[in-house]
């Protein structure tokens, strides 16, 4: 029996929390259908999570505070000596008292910078803590460790045709260039690692509920049917794949 040991980042959120759910029914049954047993890390920010299994470990972190995050993933290493698959769920849209800009005079500094820092440098910094955890899991080209986090077609320029959203479609821009540095430093560094950026759809959760009004028919997705959907795709991944921006379908968004 192999294992399979993973991390998911912002696992009290809509998409991260139906990822630990599916993840820990499967270590529920015992074991996959590959006789795969498997270990999930999960973050929460603020309360601890009532969600509880066997080989589910809750940890704290704050994705704004480099020394929160760690702190987590030492943590981490006092239970395992690697993690197989790393998955950033963590995003901000909007807040309590700020929205999407419309317009360039709604743009904000504070408001900038905290997309920033959330969107694009958390998971730079997840990276640089999570890398010698990734580099001792036993893998190979057509099972490569994974380092994914989620991202958003509104990050992609050459698909922006509406405008507005400064903050946050700047934001996943820059995710996306840097999750793209990463998987060239990594091609070269760190062997057999598949870094990829993903589009979830649009999933009926906390943050996409004030926008969801002029969502298609058919086309507002459970956090469930997102986060299987999301795996899935992972799953069929190859290393020679890094550096990918796809969406939930496995489709290839353009940057």
């Amino acid at each position: 029996m192999n294992n399979k040991t993973y991390l998911i980042v912002g696992g009290t959120g809509g998409i991260g929390k139906a990822m630990v759910e599916h993840l820990t029914a499967a270590t529920a049954n015992e074991q996959t259908a590959d006789q795969t047993k498997i270990r999930v890390f999960a973050t929460y920010h603020k309360n601890v999570p009532d969600i509880e299994a066997d080989d589910l470990y809750w940890l704290k972190m704050d994705v704004s505070d480099e020394d929160s995050i760690k702190e987590a993933i030492d943590e981490i290493k006092s239970h395992t000596s690697c993690i197989d698959w790393a998955i950033n769920c963590v995003g901000l849209l909007h807040t309590e008292h700020s929205q999407p800009e419309k317009a360039l005079r709604q743009v904000e500094t504070d408001f900038f910078l905290q997309n920033m820092q959330i969107n694009a440098l958390a998971s730079m910094l997840i990276a640089k803590h999570i890398k010698p955890l990734l580099a001792k899991s036993e893998r190979n080209n057509d099972n490569p460790a994974i380092f994914a986090t989620i991202s958003a077609r509104v990050g992609s320029i050459s698909d922006n045709e509406l405008g507005g959203w400064y903050s946050y479609r700047m934001s996943k821009s820059a995710l996306n260039m840097g999750m793209k540095n990463l998987s060239i430093e990594w091609g070269r560094s760190l062997k057999d690692v598949c870094v990829v950026v993903m589009q979830p759809g649009t999933v009926n959760t906390q943050l996409s509920a004030p926008f969801q009004a002029n969502v298609a028919e058919g086309h507002l997705f459970s956090p469930a049917y997102s986060a299987e959907a999301l795996l899935d795709v992972l799953s069929g991944m190859s290393a020679e794949q890094t550096g990918s921006f796809v969406d939930w379908a496995g489709e290839s968004i353009p940057w």
